[in-house]
């Protein structure tokens, strides 16, 4: 191939298009003087190290995984939740069994993804997931029997709900006492193992869409923006308004309103 006789528009499709370029092909492209050249091939080195670095971070997040499942442990399910600090709406949890050829680059703790990726690993997450559960305890329930009580409450569904034994949880940082199957809490687990950062990215959508949908509601405490949580403008609405009954009776911020 004569890269130098190409046109510009030529060597981009034809870069764009390849799985890989070899060392005689990498040579003549960052050689190539052509301003255009240049830019295309910056471009290419910039995303193949992007591609580099999320696959890096893909086996450093499956090493526990890995482990477990050469032991034999076939249903390893990630388990994790949103909403322990909001002061309205449910506490979500989900519990996440990922198939051993599973790959979702950039995958990684809810947190640390953008709202449209969310979304678009959600999709991925739903349709090629051995099994997925959803637990939802409501603000009722919350204040009934505390916020770590109703976190496990969640969990606790969320496994019952994937409809698989599994041989192996791996919870973020919570152990769940009733669990009658192995498990292991990891501190910080939805950023260190791909089945904890599934669970945190379910949770998370599931839980936003009911809050966007408690907006429709509740119109005036502004959920579809804050998602429940403390903002200024919240508890702002809060001192005008009064709680709701989506409000956690039993938080600061909402508590105090209620007892003068």
């Amino acid at each position: 191939m004569n890269i130098a006789e190409m046109s510009i528009q030529k060597i981009r499709e034809w870069v764009e298009g390849a799985d890989q370029l070899s060392s005689e092909e990498r040579l003549k492209l960052s050689t190539d003087q052509r301003k255009g050249v240049q830019a295309i091939w910056r471009r290419f080195i910039t995303q193949e190290n992007h591609l580099k670095k999320q696959q890096a971070l893909w086996e450093a997040m499956t090493e526990t995984e890995k482990l477990y499942w050469s032991q034999g442990n076939e249903y390893i399910v990630g388990i994790d939740e949103v909403g322990r600090g909001p002061l309205a709406g449910p506490v979500v949890a989900s519990a996440v069994c990922l198939p051993v050829d599973f790959y979702l680059p950039g995958l990684n703790d809810s947190k640390k993804v953008s709202a449209s990726m969310r979304e678009a690993y959600y999709e991925v997450i739903m349709r090629e997931a051995t099994a997925v559960g959803i637990g939802i305890v409501s603000a009722e329930r919350i204040d009934e029997i505390n916020i770590l009580e109703a976190t496990r409450e969640a969990m606790y569904i969320a496994v019952k709900e994937t409809g698989i034994t599994p041989d192996l949880c791996l919870i973020d940082a919570v152990h769940l006492p009733r669990l009658e199957t192995p498990q292991l809490s990891i501190i910080g687990g939805d950023g260190k193992s791909v089945s904890i950062a599934a669970a945190s990215i379910v949770a998370k959508v599931t839980r936003d869409r009911l809050m966007e949908v408690y907006a429709t509601e509740y119109p005036v405490y502004g959920f579809e923006q804050n998602a429940g949580y403390g903002t200024a403008e919240h508890l702002q609405a809060l001192r005008t308004y009064g709680p709701s009954a989506l409000h956690r009776k039993t938080f600061g911020g909402v508590k105090e309103l209620i007892t003068g």
